[in-house]
């Protein structure tokens, strides 16, 4: 017989949850990033991963980061013809991502490198892409027995060292049924993970892809933020908008706050400039944040000037 063990909670120290990218992405837990084939998922993780590398700001977080270590695993896209032409034009410092050599042996979620690798380089992130490529040969994604122990030990290297580990996955094709059971395989990849985030598209703008937080067990669950996605322009975020994971798997059309706030903007300045205590009562009253209105005024290359003691906007 085993010798048992008990742990006294007066004994257990008490530690705050930190954060990657709050509350998207906790430190040291697994977190899912789910959609259907061809949104976007991947594009956004790299998007990510390029300003993680280069430590500079998450859309709608102002945290303060230092560059880091990511590792990137990927069994869908080649890495000297789509990934690292990804990284380089979402401006990645290359040299702080990553990849373990799975030319001589596949690589799966139970494989010793992981830690030995998050170890090696002090990574931050480790990315798997897509989920069911790391399983290993002999797991069924479909029987819980099997998804609990590989996501236990997954979950508990990430805690050891800190460290972020994203899986990303497709999800089934069961539509209208909730997004918990759109995922693929067990039910128990949802939830073993802290946080789940949906990306999908707008029906009508297929352009504009939405990260939605449909999980989120360690703080409120985020704002959706959109992005857009097209051949000519490229990748640039869009900011938050008003759009819920129900929402969006059904299609519905949304406006994202950010194009909201430069229709007001563009509205109210169109008969002349006025004081900016003024336009920032009536943005407050349409529900427009002033860090979102700055944005508006900058893309729309409204001025400011300063007449008296009072600054007004204008074009």
């Amino acid at each position: 017989m085993e010798n048992l063990k008990i742990i006294n909670m007066a004994d257990v120290e008490s530690k705050k949850v930190e954060f990657l990218w709050y509350p998207y992405i906790p430190l040291g837990k697994l977190t899912i990033i789910q959609g259907d084939p061809g949104e976007g998922k991947t594009t956004a993780v790299l998007q990510l991963t390029a300003l993680l590398t280069k430590g500079e700001k998450l859309p709608e977080d102002d945290q303060e980061r230092e560059p880091i270590n990511v590792i990137y695993q990927t069994a869908e896209d080649g890495l000297a013809d789509t990934v690292k032409p990804r990284l380089e034009a979402a401006g990645a410092d290359c040299s702080k991502v990553l990849v373990i050599d799975e030319s001589e042996q596949g690589l799966c979620m139970s494989d010793e490198r992981i830690e030995q690798a998050i170890k090696e380089t002090g990574a931050k992130l480790v990315i798997l892409d897509p989920i069911q490529a790391y399983l290993g040969a002999n797991v069924d994604m479909h029987r819980a027995n099997e998804i609990r122990p590989v996501m236990k030990r997954l979950g508990d290297i990430a805690e050891k060292y800190s460290c972020a580990i994203i899986l990303i996955g497709h999800m089934n094709k069961a539509s209208g049924s909730k997004s918990t059971y759109r995922g693929l395989g067990s039910i128990d990849f949802q939830a073993t993970a802290r946080s789940v985030l949906i990306v999908g598209r707008i029906k009508d703008d297929p352009t504009c892809r939405v990260i939605a937080h449909d999980k989120s067990s360690l703080a409120p669950e985020g704002d959706s933020i959109a992005f857009r996605l097209d051949k000519e322009n490229g990748f640039a975020w869009e900011g938050v908008i008003d759009i819920s994971v129900d929402d969006l798997l059904s299609g519905d059309q949304k406006v994202t706050k950010l194009t909201s706030a430069k229709e007001f903007l563009a509205k109210y300045l169109a008969d002349g400039p006025k004081p900016s205590t003024e336009i920032f009562e009536a943005a407050e009253a349409d529900g427009i944040k002033k860090r979102t209105l700055f944005t508006a005024k900058e893309e729309l290359n409204v001025t400011a000037t300063k007449t008296g003691d009072k600054w007004y906007w204008g074009f």
